[in-house]
């Protein structure tokens, strides 16, 4: 895995992780369509049902190095198929189990574990390897846009599935269609045999204490970690805000979430593309400050379906925007050979902020039945990132000791 093997074909492999990423963050995207119906059901409070997408998320992020680790080395897709069942696994258990604490553990264990096996540090590697360098930021600009076209296609689905056939046979569907989709897409990233040419070759263990020593590395996670914090938080608590907001009509919360999936089809694409040109952390550091002025600029003005929408699309520009110049970054600088493993890493610390932007947001509605607070910690948090970014060295490392990664 220390260059792109010639037969991996990179049409083949980006579509099959589309379809793979498309099912993983649209389905995971929708999620804030069940806080309300399963928390009527069950008698829970709000902070119960943030608590599981906050274990979700971080389980997820706990998973991703070691799904990473398992990728570079035994391929992407024994990865996938693990994925797809353990995610329709969590599916079924958010749909059937009504005790409190098993429904938080279970489904965070299943669903993280999902996650982490088919959504983008799992598929970066198989990605990045299929791509010549000239290419490779364009190609996860791709993979960005089809995780954003999941949400973009899957939120109306989801909405109407639960509308329609209620929330419990709506998930036992969602179910079915993972496993009936990307199962045979694994099958499509199925990888040659890696052919090692002679020569030291670093190690699981050296690379990650490379990494871990690098600084550009460490401003890479503390960006991505008030990533995760906004994304999630907006994404989960965003149908709840607008509803206590006067707001009842649900369909605007779900065009909001449907135009975050579109625009960022259109965001994660030019973002993978500039960054085969530009400095990709002055892009990072472009895009958190963009989105404090965004959240600011949506918390004064006056609340409205319109504003709503004015702010979803804005968002969605720099929703995943991150994603593609992040992992070019880390491409880059640290190599192909362990960038599956790395990318998440880096996303451990997205899923960290995420813990805390989903958990935290439950948590401070039902203390003070508001959320302004954790809309001003965003809009620092972004402050705070865009600033973390601007230093970071994109040069690729000079390793004399071992063959290039």
């Amino acid at each position: 895995m220390h260059a792109a093997p010639p037969s991996l074909d990179l049409k083949k492999v980006l579509v099959a992780t589309g379809v793979i990423l498309t099912l993983a963050m649209g389905v995971r995207h929708g999620f804030g369509f069940w806080m309300q119906p399963i928390s009527l059901a069950n008698g829970w409070s709000r902070e119960t049902y943030s608590l599981a997408m906050a274990l979700q998320n971080l389980l997820w992020g706990a998973f991703g190095p070691f799904a990473g680790m398992v990728a570079d080395r035994w391929g992407t897709l024994r990865v996938v198929l693990v994925g797809a069942v353990a995610y329709a696994a969590g599916l079924v258990w958010m749909a059937t189990v009504t005790q409190p604490a098993l429904f938080v553990v279970g489904s965070g264990i299943f669903i993280g574990l999902g996650l982490a096996c088919t959504a983008f540090g799992a598929v970066s590697g198989i990605v990045g390897r299929a791509a010549p360098p000239e290419k490779r930021s364009w190609a996860f600009g791709i993979s960005g846009a089809a995780s954003s076209f999941g949400q973009f296609l899957l939120m109306p689905v989801e909405q109407t599935l639960i509308t329609h056939v209620g929330w419990q046979q709506a998930l036992f569907l969602l179910a079915a269609v993972v496993v009936f989709l990307m199962v045979p897409m694994a099958f499509r990233l199925r990888e040659p045999a890696v052919q090692k040419t002679g020569g030291q070759h670093q190690s699981i263990r050296a690379a990650l204490g490379e990494a871990v020593g690098n600084r550009s590395f460490l401003l890479l996670v503390a960006g991505y970690f008030v990533c995760g914090f906004q994304l999630v938080f907006i994404g989960v608590h965003m149908p709840a805000y607008l509803k206590d907001k006067g707001i009842a009509d649900p369909q605007v919360a779900v065009i909001a979430l449907a135009l975050i999936g579109l625009f960022n089809i259109f965001g994660s694409y030019w973002a993978g593309k500039l960054g085969g040109r530009l400095p990709k952390r002055y892009l990072l550091s472009f895009i958190y400050f963009s989105r404090a002025a965004v959240i600011g600029l949506f918390l004064l003005a006056p609340l409205s379906p319109l504003s709503v929408y004015v702010f979803a699309a804005a968002m969605g520009v720099l929703w995943l925007s991150t994603v593609p110049l992040t992992n070019g970054i880390i491409a880059g600088v640290f190599g192909l050979s362990h960038m599956s493993m790395l990318a998440g890493v880096v996303f451990l610390s997205h899923q960290v902020g995420s813990f805390i932007g989903v958990w935290l947001g439950g948590y401070v509605f039902d203390l003070r039945g508001s959320y302004d607070l954790v809309w001003s910690i965003a809009i620092a948090l972004s402050v705070f990132a865009g600033l973390a970014n601007l230093p970071i060295d994109e040069q690729a490392l000079v390793r004399r000791d071992l063959q290039a990664a």
